[in-house]
């Protein structure tokens, strides 16, 4: 049996979120975000991130996610900007294109933007007869396992606002980015720092599921049509509502992230004891040891995981991922079997 170090949405659901749809799963409620859950949910995490006039929205996944966001926000002349590793640049198949936008892509080594990096992009799109950049997309935790600092946003925030850029942060992972040993940032700072995020369930108890905050006056007016034209605007919400309740109730949502932060360090410690070096230096529920490929091999033959970046015919880079309900157990004996190959 392989134990999967993949991704951190191979298990279903917290056991808390299972039993809250079992005991209401006969109420009669009213569908699209109006049911009495999703509205309970959005005035819970109105109270977490201290902002009374967000509007929140419940959406399935990430990528939806992005692409709605970023299509409602953008005139069809603009673009968005993104590091070379963001998620929308990689790993979403064109969506952003098919809503018809550029991504005005900026090399990274850390999965960040900087004021230095988006600056060159500014300075090249000068006249209409290029897109014109307005939206910076970030990711909090970054694809490579990294985070922004509080002063890293908030300088990113402010440039971003003295040159008329709307700033949109990927929040997927935004439970481990907090709960990260070396996050100095609060939930309600973040929140004050970018005009829209979301919230991510999917990969931190949920068995699916999102929360768009829009901060942004602006941003808000007529959203719930651009849930509705791409197919977004759930008829039974209430599994969102419900969902976000349980994960937020008692600070379950972030003792979930604390656990996949807790295996993730487990690991990186112990393999950086024995000698290997790491493609980045993450400090959330994704790691990137390198391992010669017969390492590899060997530990493939009873762990599932991607391999993320050849870097020579000997070496690569893997990707491993913890999560809520990743098993101590699971992580020693993935240790015991590198160990064993040395």
């Amino acid at each position: 049996m392989v134990y999967n170090f993949k991704n951190d949405y191979t298990q279903g659901l917290h056991p808390n979120i299972l039993e809250a749809l079992k005991q209401t799963n006969t109420d009669q409620q009213e569908g699209y975000g109006n049911d009495l859950y999703c509205r309970k949910a959005v005035q819970i995490l109105r109270q977490k991130i201290q902002n009374s006039d967000a509007d929140i929205h419940f959406v399935s996944g990430g990528t939806q996610a992005n692409a709605i966001v970023i299509a409602s926000v953008l005139k069809p002349y603009e673009s968005v900007i993104a590091a070379d590793t963001g998620h929308i640049n990689v790993h979403e198949a064109g969506a952003i294109e098919n809503v018809g936008h550029k991504i005005n892509v900026v090399k990274s080594e850390n999965g960040k933007l900087s004021c230095e990096s988006i600056q060159p992009i500014l300075d090249e799109h000068s006249d209409e007869h290029m897109v014109k950049p307005r939206l910076v997309f970030i990711s909090n935790a970054t694809e490579t396992g990294t985070l922004y600092t509080k002063k890293e946003l908030k300088t990113l925030s402010s440039f971003c606002k003295s040159n008329q850029l709307l700033l949109y942060l990927d929040g997927a992972r935004i439970g481990c980015a907090l709960c990260s040993t070396k996050n100095d940032l609060t939930l309600p700072e973040l929140s004050n720092l970018v005009d829209v995020f979301y919230i991510g369930g999917t990969k931190n108890g949920a068995m699916l599921g999102e929360a768009v905050v829009i901060n942004n006056d602006t941003l808000k007016p007529g959203f719930r049509f651009h849930l509705k034209q791409k197919g977004a605007l759930l008829a039974k919400s209430r599994i969102f509502g419900l969902q976000f309740i349980e994960l937020f109730k008692d600070d379950l949502y972030f003792r979930l992230a604390n656990h996949a932060n807790a295996m993730a360090l487990k690991l990186s410690t112990t393999i950086e004891k024995m000698g290997f070096q790491f493609l980045s230096k993450s400090f959330t529920n994704q790691i990137f040891p390198i391992f010669a490929h017969d390492i590899i091999e060997h530990l493939s033959k009873a762990y599932g995981f991607y391999i993320w970046k050849k870097l020579d015919n000997k070496t690569s880079a893997i990707r491993l991922v913890t999560s809520w309900a990743t098993k101590e157990e699971a992580v020693d004996s993935f240790l015991e079997r590198l160990k064993s190959y040395q």
